[in-house]
């Protein structure tokens, strides 16, 4: 782990990757401390759709749950959006605090803690208000954290928002989404592939990427 410079599209951005950060009840590595395939596939993504003019990050407002080291949501500043705001739970808050400033982004980036299903994640949703886009990448691992996640989303998303979150196939990520159904959002998944040597050294790596497209059931999909 280190200071990284992960080239997307025409931008470098800076990540700082760190490898001593454990959840202090289980004594497990936060696997948020360092940078998912599914975050670059995100981060390119998103450059190719702004580049397409399918969807036009000036001037928009965004939330990235999840974050980690936060390289889809840096991605968004550098892309034009006014306020991005990076989440995750307090331990990795630090890093990515490190990861707005490494890229000269404070003025269009804050860094705010929130974890669906904690006592005080409804509270804090409220308060950061509605977003015109939310990412994620690779949040579905826990089928059970996804009911709270759906609570989330339909608090910041207003009638227009756009979902998009990344994830690398895997065989239970059907069972996690299947909870988003379950919550009344209809989901759009479009296959899409990495396009660089895969770097998670530590882990079993498939091929497959998709980014889904979630939306509430009683809006429509704007992507």
């Amino acid at each position: 782990m280190g200071v990284r410079e992960i080239q997307v599209s025409d931008s470098n951005i800076i990540i700082n990757e760190l490898d001593d950060l454990y959840d202090s009840t289980t004594g497990r590595v936060l696997t948020g401390s360092w940078v998912w395939n599914s975050a670059v596939v995100l981060a390119e993504w998103m450059a190719t759709r702004c580049k397409l003019l399918d969807f036009d990050f000036k001037d928009k407002t965004v939330i990235e749950l999840g974050a980690g080291a936060g390289l889809p949501g840096l991605m968004a500043a550098l892309l034009g959006a006014s306020r991005v705001v990076l989440t995750d739970i307090e331990s990795l808050l630090p890093g990515l605090l490190q990861n707005v400033d490494a890229n000269g982004l404070g003025d269009r980036v804050e860094v705010r803690e929130l974890v669906w299903g904690s006592d005080k994640s409804v509270s804090q949703a409220n308060e950061l208000g509605e977003f015109d886009l939310i990412l994620m990448s690779d949040v579905f691992f826990d089928q059970e954290e996804m009911p709270p996640l759906a609570q989330i989303l339909k608090i910041i998303a207003g009638e227009n928002s756009i979902i998009w979150a990344a994830s690398e196939l895997r065989p239970w990520t059907i069972e996690c989404l299947g909870e988003f159904t379950n919550q009344g959002f209809k989901i759009d998944e479009t296959p899409v592939q990495l396009d660089r040597p895969c770097e998670e050294d530590d882990y079993a790596i498939l091929d497959s990427f998709s980014i889904f497209h979630l939306q509430p059931s009683d809006g429509e999909c704007n992507f």
